[in-house]
């Protein structure tokens, strides 16, 4: 037996502000985005935003249905958006945020599991390691490849 240990280095940030400015675009085009969420059931927002390779952005928001769980989360709606609208353009970056009521969550908006997976597949077909955000309004979290959130990714296309 071996115990190891596993360690994800990131950056925090206490505003937008304090990011570079490709960073900072993309956060503020996710949080746009949340104008798009359609969450009468949950009322909670979220809105993403996928920078691709050529330094377009692609958006995305959650949408619930009430055939629960015929909803998508923001994060899949971007990056599917991006993919099927942009096939030969690789993504590179994915900011994520959350809001309540009509006031940006203070905390970040972390991305459920599957869509952590989908985000994992997508930078590995674009190949490159992506940028990804977590926008709070008092909390930025910045991350340098997919793997930092979610260890261990399930692939098959090694």
């Amino acid at each position: 037996m071996m115990n190891r240990k596993l360690e994800i280095d990131y950056i925090e940030y206490d505003s937008l502000d304090e990011l570079e400015p490709q960073d900072k675009e993309l956060c503020e085009a996710a949080e746009r985005a949340l104008k798009g969420s359609y969450a009468p059931y949950s009322h909670f927002n979220v809105g993403a935003a996928v920078r691709l390779a050529d330094g377009s952005i692609v958006t995305g928001a959650n949408q619930e249905n009430s055939a629960y769980p015929s909803g998508l989360c923001a994060e899949r709606t971007a990056m599917f958006a991006a993919h099927a609208n942009h096939p030969g353009t690789p993504m590179t970056a994915i900011a994520i945020t959350g809001a309540q009521n009509g006031a940006l969550n203070s905390g970040i908006t972390a991305p459920c599991g599957a869509c952590r997976q989908v985000m994992a597949e997508y930078q590995k077909v674009s190949g490159v390691k992506w940028t990804v955000l977590f926008y709070g309004k008092d909390k930025i979290l910045k991350f340098h490849q997919v793997d930092d959130i979610l260890p261990f990714i399930f692939t098959n296309l090694d």
